[in-house]
């Protein structure tokens, strides 16, 4: 059996936030005040809560009603990353997972590579809301030759949709192939923006998502986030909101 690391413990404003009993800003003004104690011992904001600890407020337990799920998914080309049970393409029917997840943000159905799965809903709402400031890391191959005053209008901003792109980061890699890295998400962004040069988009997968990267991770399949993934995006968040 594994032996139980530090980082395997959750955060406990995290674990009381997690139980519904109220939000996680709500959670560390309790632990501020002294309310809140871990197997009848009064805690700090540092606490952290292992399986078999017992979670009081005023003395009375709590319990945590789900354990938060963090997945990442290689997604396959074909796979639409919606709920809607209408589509049979849906990516919670590609994934079977036993417990209700949903995805975070979506990726285009013909478009493959990393996505987030999660029943955290305070962390979708934090990642959605903070989209613009999230780094999101893409390959991708096109019909023909890039050149590099094509490469250089891209980076500095295209007019799409009614308006211009923020700046990126984009470098050529081969003749047809580029990597770029947006802090937005306009609807089928990096498809319109190779359009208005002429190029048509062949391949595009996504290789990051903040902190979190894709990695060797084969196509179709999935993995948990590591608990150390997991702290830098609750860090990252936080950051963002303080």
């Amino acid at each position: 059996m594994k032996s139980v690391q530090k980082e395997d413990g959750i955060q406990i404003n995290k674990y009381i936030s997690n139980s519904g009993f109220c939000s996680r800003r709500e959670a560390e003004k309790l632990i501020e005040q002294a309310r809140v104690t871990i197997n009848d011992e009064m805690v700090l904001l540092t606490a952290r809560v292992f399986p078999g600890d017992v979670v009081a407020i005023d003395g009375e337990k709590i319990k945590n009603k789900q354990k938060p799920i963090y997945i990442a998914l290689n997604k396959p080309v074909g796979v639409t990353s919606t709920t809607d049970e209408t589509d049979k393409s849906n990516i919670i029917r590609f994934m079977n997972h036993p417990k209700r997840i949903f995805p975070v943000g979506r990726l285009d159905k013909d478009s493959e590579g990393l996505i987030l799965l999660t029943n955290d809903g305070d962390i979708v709402n934090k990642i959605l809301r903070a989209g613009n400031n999230n780094e999101k890391e893409y390959v991708v191959s096109v019909d023909k030759e890039l050149t590099p005053e094509m490469i250089r209008q891209m980076g500095s901003g295209v007019k799409i949709l009614g308006e211009r792109t923020k700046p990126c980061y984009i470098r050529q890699e081969a003749p047809r192939k580029f990597r770029i890295i947006l802090k937005q998400g306009l609807n089928r962004q990096i498809r319109r923006m190779c359009a208005e040069f002429g190029y048509k988009v062949k391949d595009l997968k996504r290789i990051r998502i903040m902190h979190i990267q894709l990695g060797n991770l084969a196509v179709g399949k999935w993995r948990y986030l590591t608990p150390a993934e997991v702290e830098q995006l609750d860090r990252l968040l936080e950051k963002a909101y303080n």
